[in-house]
């Protein structure tokens, strides 16, 4: 009889929460109890799940006890309060916010680039950030052939990276707009529909916001190679689902485009979408509700002959957050890495 697990979902009423409930019924994760967990104002809510209604709980001292598995997508603060609980209740923590993706003790996965590093967790396991996710699905591949020296990222960041709440707030300020009305800013901090913006994050003293950084220091961390020389500029832009990444790579040596297609067309959770003649390349409209980056646009950068310049699409929700922590949940149960670590490490 094959093994099913008893699974927590913290914060399961955001909009990550909601997707992590999604493709636990979806692709038929083991489940043999599921615990649904909110903050106090969601309490009382009632969630589908195959074919039940079940409701949402408290978060608690008491809410981990009996749990294997908890998913948490509730933001840093609340994540540093309760995943320590859960670990010390015997759970494995697998944790989308950043609160733990720095730490040295936590290894930070995204599963078709280092899934070997699972197995090294003390209880928890970090998701990276949904922009960092997306581009190293990508460039992994090409790296593992051809290393990468430099990478130059712009993002084109949807509502959707900062919550439900925002992507409605963009429904509402597009209605305004096309009313004649003043638009009303209230999870952002300025209009974002017919608008964008840098990144809202703050800014540290060499002008970069924290998102960005996100992107240096967490690959980095992922590919294991602290040399890599990466710079980013973030940008929130009026798309509600699904971020766009503009990158240009430098290799040490040479790699043709075609080359970077054949890899790329191969690779695990990228789909190549290039039609040059139609001038069709990836889209958010057209990643929105996939599990799979889309990547094209594939051209030799003719400003420098080791370099190349590529577009990708992915869905912030899912790839960025939801299937990236799932993804881990089943590497977990397929290489037995539940119990056996946490006795380790205790």
């Amino acid at each position: 009889m094959s093994k099913s697990y008893r699974v927590a979902i913290l914060g399961a009423t955001g909009a990550v929460g909601k997707e992590l409930l999604e493709l636990l019924e979806r692709r038929n994760f083991p489940v043999a109890d599921l615990k649904l967990l909110a903050s106090e104002r969601s309490v009382g809510k009632r969630l589908p799940f195959r074919g039940e209604n079940l409701p949402v709980e408290p978060v608690s001292d008491r809410a981990f006890e009996h749990v294997d598995l908890v998913l948490a997508s509730a933001g840093g603060s609340t994540s540093k309060a309760w995943a320590p609980k859960a670990v010390l209740a015997g759970a494995v923590v697998i944790d989308n916010s950043s609160a733990f993706r720095m730490n040295p003790e936590v290894p930070l996965v995204v599963p078709e680039v280092n899934p070997e590093t699972a197995s090294q967790h003390k209880g928890i396991i970090a998701v990276p950030n949904c922009t960092t996710i997306l581009m190293t699905v990508v460039v992994w591949p090409l790296h593992q052939i051809r290393p990468v020296q430099r990478i130059v990222a712009a993002t084109y960041q949807s509502a959707s990276g900062a919550g439900a709440k925002a992507m409605e707030e963009v429904k509402t300020q597009a209605s305004a707009i096309l009313a004649g009305k003043q638009p009303v800013s209230e999870v952002f901090p300025y209009p974002l529909a017919f608008n964008l913006f840098p990144h809202n994050a703050p800014i540290n003293d060499l002008g970069y916001c924290e998102e960005e950084m996100k992107m240096v220091n967490e690959t980095r961390k992922i590919f294991g190679n602290q040399q890599i020389r990466i710079t980013a500029t973030c940008v929130r832009v009026p798309v509600l689902r699904a971020h766009s990444e503009a990158i240009n790579l430098e290799f040490e040596t040479p790699l043709h485009p075609d080359e970077a297609r054949e890899i790329l067309s191969q690779a695990p959770g990228v789909k190549l979408v290039e039609d040059w003649k139609a001038n069709h390349f990836p889209m958010p409209i057209e990643a929105t509700g996939k599990d799979e980056v889309l990547v094209g646009r594939i051209r030799q950068d003719i400003s420098h002959p080791c370099s190349l310049d590529l577009w990708l699409c992915g869905d912030q929700i899912r790839k960025g957050a939801a299937l990236n922590a799932i993804q881990i949940a089943e590497l977990l149960v397929e290489k037995n890495l539940f119990k056996e670590s946490l006795i380790k490490s205790h």
